[in-house]
């Protein structure tokens, strides 16, 4: 393992355990909560941080094989449909593990080529994996929140 990628990938996934401490204690029940009237609800929040992850492994970080469907990107909303736990748990793991072998595929030289997207424009790929790492504990806030106050 490249040396930039041995200290990137530790980084990314402790990060990402804002998110995926959450997930250990969370029932059914918690998915359709919202706040207020909030548009998003917690199975919402889990499904499109899986999304994201999933297209960042593809489209940044060179996947190319991987089949991704970002239904909440796509839809642009929750559509209410987020409600199976043990699918969104399945899903995200999923996303984690592409995510983590596209980390893991990055050498020394491709964490400092660019990549460009319309969501985010021109970016290295270092600070590509910063966008994600801020997209998931932006979300994982949200879906704290949500978990603790929010209502079904």
């Amino acid at each position: 393992m490249d040396v930039n990628t041995q200290l990137l990938l530790p980084l990314w996934t402790e990060a990402r355990t804002r998110f995926s401490n959450q997930l250990k204690n969370i029932t059914e029940s918690d998915l359709t909560k919202k706040l207020g009237d909030s548009p998003n609800s917690a199975g919402f929040l889990i499904r499109h941080v899986a999304d994201v992850e999933l297209l960042f492994s593809k489209n940044v970080f060179g996947q190319t094989d991987l089949k991704v469907s970002a239904k909440t990107v796509i839809a642009q909303r929750d559509t209410g449909e987020w409600t199976n736990l043990s699918e969104l748990l399945a899903y995200q793991q999923e996303a984690f593990e592409c995510l983590e072998k596209a980390i893991l595929a990055q050498t020394d030289a491709d964490w400092q080529s660019s990549i460009t997207t319309k969501e985010f424009g021109a970016k290295t790929k270092a600070e590509a994996l910063g966008r994600i790492v801020s997209h998931t504990a932006y979300h994982a806030g949200q879906l704290g929140i949500v978990l603790k106050y929010g209502m079904v």
